[in-house]
């Protein structure tokens, strides 16, 4: 995740070399959770199919080679969108060959936190990405900080799994697999994080816009991701201490959140902070949650049935950039959060639907079999 968020955050720095605005930031995204979206179901195969030790070497080599190649060749915007929609498939390998190592090897009552761990690997991502503005952006310049990442993913290249096989699941029937219940969750997922992108990818350059100091927005975004980070882990251990209610927690997570939102359209330094801690502390901290329950309800093929919430995940960070910054650049950022705000109040009222929809499934399989 860290290309697209690092674009995001030294976003000020980057378009004043190669020149665009808002509306291009949210174009690059967008195209990228584009590319993720259509990848995600025959990736959940593949991974499903070879498992998830060759898929998450070849997603940690092919992001590292792809922020060497944005330090070194991105000399125009279009060469920018070129390279950075080369890290999409890789994401999405990586999130699903993660999914299938978890609900595979790791113990069910440790899975709420695994899953709450591995999601943090997103607030890490923002986290990484504000402190590079103040730290390398603004000292020895924007391209070094892909390098820099680039050294990270090859380090986290000795920490992928081996001997994972995705062809030992067991296999459960198609029909089993609750696919309308987890479309609208998909799509509930696909409205939260569409706001929830935009507010990773445009909370710097939107405080800049208000007249506030772009390292302080910068710091700001790193407390944002802690603050995101840490409530992540909390979700997962409480996860496991729960025996349900998941998707519960994750609605109303997203209906708070958008209280976070509607402050970021408030000026003024203290309405940035507080916002930015309750949008990414409630409302970007459940994707986790989200697919340990999603993992929990569908054992059998873990990287497929999330692959389908994932289409919706990403299919909202294709069109919340593009929408955001759309509005950005037309209207203003205040108008633009207030929006982001109503379609994360959205994305919680049809994950309370899904869940729904859950539940009656489940009732219906358990039944016995009728002639």
């Amino acid at each position: 995740m860290l290309p697209v968020f690092l674009t995001g955050a030294l976003t000020v720095q980057i378009s004043a070399e190669l020149g665009f605005d808002p509306a291009g930031l949210g174009l690059v995204v967008a195209l990228y959770f584009g590319i993720s979206a259509f990848a995600s179901l025959p990736c959940g195969w593949l991974v499903e199919r070879y498992g998830s030790s060759p898929t998450s070497r070849i997603a940690v080599i092919g992001v590292a080679c792809a922020m060497t190649a944005i330090a070194a060749f991105a000399r125009s915007y279009p060469t920018l969108v070129a390279l950075l929609l080369c890290c999409a498939w890789c994401n999405v390998l990586g999130q699903l060959s993660s999914n299938l190592t978890l609900a595979r090897y790791v113990p069910a009552t440790r899975l709420g936190l695994s899953f709450g761990i591995k999601q943090a690997a997103i607030p890490i991502a923002t986290l990484l990405s504000g402190a590079a503005v103040p730290a390398i952006a603004l000292t020895i310049g924007w391209r070094w900080a892909y390098l820099i990442g680039t050294g990270l993913a090859l380090g986290a290249l000795l920490l992928t799994p081996r001997g994972v096989d995705g062809r030992e699941r067991n296999s459960a029937a198609a029909g089993e697999r609750a696919t309308g219940a987890l479309s609208v969750i998909g799509l509930a997922a696909g409205l939260g994080a569409g706001a929830a992108t935009a507010l990773g990818i445009f909370l710097v350059a939107a405080a800049v816009d208000r007249g506030i100091d772009a390292g302080l927005a910068g710091l700001t975004l790193t407390m944002g991701s802690v603050v995101g980070l840490s409530l992540r882990l909390v979700n997962g251990w409480l996860a496991d201490r729960r025996s349900g209610g998941h998707i519960a927690v994750v609605a109303g997570s997203l209906m708070l959140g958008a209280a976070g939102l509607v402050l970021l359209a408030v000026p003024g330094a203290f309405a940035l902070v507080l916002g930015t801690v309750l949008a990414f502390g409630l409302g970007w901290s459940w994707p986790g949650l989200l697919q340990f329950a999603v993992v929990r309800l569908h054992p059998e093929a873990p990287a497929a049935a999330t692959s389908i919430v994932q289409v919706g995940v990403y299919g909202g960070g294709f069109v919340g950039p593009i929408a955001f910054g759309f509005i950005a650049a037309h209207a203003s950022f205040p108008v633009a959060w207030l929006t982001g705000a109503g379609s994360m109040l959205a994305s919680g009222v049809l994950m309370v639907v899904g869940r729904r929809m859950l539940i009656a499934h489940g009732t219906a399989v358990a039944q016995p079999a009728t002639s």
